[in-house]
């Protein structure tokens, strides 16, 4: 039932980096336009990054300069890059159709940044 599949996270200090994968369950899921969200403890979930149909990306202010979103087509997969990480960083990380319409929210991939 889950149409996206995360992966790439872990638990690093603060000022390290991490990159994200995203990559679809099936193979004829599109993957355009997709956005990179994320869900601290006891916050609502928010938009990270989003890449559009035509390549043009955006980014939360709180990540603007240390995280880049893109994407492989051939692999069928969408990245994000992800350094200076910082503790306010620590989230479940999802991706996602943006704005939408959305398909069913996966596990996601947890992301700990120690202090």
């Amino acid at each position: 039932q889950v149409q996206f599949v995360e992966s790439g996270g872990g638990l690093v200090q603060a000022g390290g980096s991490l990159r994200l994968s995203c990559t679809p369950s099936r193979s004829t899921f599109s993957i355009n336009p997709i956005g990179w969200y994320r869900q601290a403890p006891g916050k609502q979930r928010e938009l990270v990054a989003s890449v559009t149909s035509d390549g043009m990306t955006n980014y939360a202010d709180s990540v603007k300069g240390r995280f880049t979103i893109s994407r492989d087509n051939a692999k069928k997969t969408v990245y994000l890059q992800m350094n200076s990480l910082k503790p306010e960083d620590t989230a479940v990380y999802y991706c996602n159709y943006r704005p939408g319409p959305y398909v069913d929210w996966g596990q996601g991939t947890q992301v700990t940044v120690s202090s």
